[in-house]
Protein backbone atom coordinates (compact mmCIF):
# COMPACT_ATOMS: atom_id res chain seq x y z
CA UNK A 1 0.00 0.00 0.00
CA UNK A 2 2.87 2.75 0.26
CA UNK A 3 5.81 2.68 -1.55
CA UNK A 4 9.39 4.10 -0.80
CA UNK A 5 8.47 7.56 -0.68
CA UNK A 6 5.64 6.93 1.96
CA UNK A 7 2.84 7.62 -0.42
CA UNK A 8 -0.15 5.96 -0.06
CA UNK A 9 -1.89 4.15 -3.11
CA UNK A 10 -5.12 2.56 -3.26
CA UNK A 11 -6.83 0.16 -5.61
CA UNK A 12 -9.67 1.73 -6.77
CA UNK A 13 -12.34 -0.73 -5.67
CA UNK A 14 -10.98 -0.65 -1.81
CA UNK A 15 -11.30 3.42 -2.76
CA UNK A 16 -14.45 3.54 -3.79
CA UNK A 17 -15.69 0.22 -1.50
CA UNK A 18 -17.66 -1.47 -4.32
CA UNK A 19 -17.12 -2.79 -7.34
CA UNK A 20 -17.98 -1.02 -10.44
CA UNK A 21 -20.45 -3.24 -12.72
CA UNK A 22 -21.43 -0.56 -15.02
CA UNK A 23 -25.43 -0.47 -15.03
CA UNK A 24 -25.14 3.18 -14.30
CA UNK A 25 -24.20 3.55 -17.43
CA UNK A 26 -27.58 2.35 -19.10
CA UNK A 27 -29.55 4.19 -16.54
CA UNK A 28 -27.99 7.54 -17.37
CA UNK A 29 -28.72 6.51 -21.57
CA UNK A 30 -32.44 5.61 -20.43
CA UNK A 31 -32.67 9.01 -18.96
CA UNK A 32 -31.16 10.63 -21.64
CA UNK A 33 -33.07 8.98 -24.10
CA UNK A 34 -36.54 9.66 -22.27
CA UNK A 35 -35.04 13.53 -21.73
CA UNK A 36 -34.89 13.96 -25.09
CA UNK A 37 -38.07 12.73 -25.99
CA UNK A 38 -40.54 14.56 -23.52
CA UNK A 39 -38.12 17.79 -24.57
CA UNK A 40 -39.12 17.03 -28.32
CA UNK A 41 -42.69 16.34 -27.76
CA UNK A 42 -43.06 19.50 -25.57
CA UNK A 43 -41.44 21.25 -28.99
CA UNK A 44 -43.40 19.50 -31.36
CA UNK A 45 -46.85 19.38 -29.87
CA UNK A 46 -47.30 23.18 -29.58
CA UNK A 47 -45.65 23.79 -33.63
CA UNK A 48 -48.26 21.83 -35.05
CA UNK A 49 -51.31 22.83 -33.23
CA UNK A 50 -50.31 26.52 -32.68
Amino acid sequence: MTDQDDAIHIEDDDARGAHTTGHMRYVLGIGLGIAVIAMSLIWIIPALYG
